[in-house]
């Protein structure tokens, strides 16, 4: 449980930092900026109790709104993604996972996952550009923001489940 609490915060820590350090500074042609630090909510298991994924996700969003200068526009976005996470990773793990198998690559297959990440990131997106433009006025500047923005985060995203190996933390005997 100690191990868990602390690979959580340092995934916290790491997510946050990079997006204070580099994403924060990456603006591509006025409108993608990545926000990755949404891959928190997608590592947790399936047997991780509702309200702790809800603390993580406001806590990771509130230290990334602190960064960022973006008052509760990213604990609102994480912690909306974060309750609604259980419920759509319930529905892409396959009915002989195990109850604390994480998602990754070879637990959904890499279209599992996509679409897993791709779920999750979108309500996260839609949340947080709505929330942070708070007004339709700009239409097309806000699509254009929120495609870019969505593509280049579920990039990176990738990238980094990829590098992190995509490994089940319980093999299958």
């Amino acid at each position: 449980m100690i191990i868990t609490f602390l690979q959580r915060l340092l995934w916290t820590v790491a997510l946050v930092a990079a997006q204070m350090m580099v994403f924060n500074y990456i603006h591509i042609m006025g409108y993608a900026t990545p926000l990755p630090f949404v891959y928190l909510l997608l590592l947790f298991p399936l047997d991780t109790q509702r309200w702790s994924i809800l603390l993580w996700g406001f806590v990771c969003g509130l230290l990334c709104d602190v960064v960022s200068l973006t008052p509760g526009v990213g604990a609102a976005a994480m912690t909306l993604t974060a309750f609604v996470q259980p419920l759509i990773l319930k529905r892409v793990v396959p009915k002989d996972a195990l109850e604390d198998d994480q998602a990754s690559f070879s637990l959904l297959g890499f279209w599992g996952y996509v679409r897993y990440a791709l779920i999750l990131t979108f309500i996260f997106m839609s949340v947080y550009f709505l929330l942070l433009s708070f007004n339709f006025f700009h239409l097309r500047d806000l699509a254009i923001t929120f495609a870019s923005s969505w593509a280049l985060t579920m990039l990176i995203i990738l990238v980094i489940e990829s590098v992190r190996g995509g490994r089940k933390e319980n093999a299958k005997s």
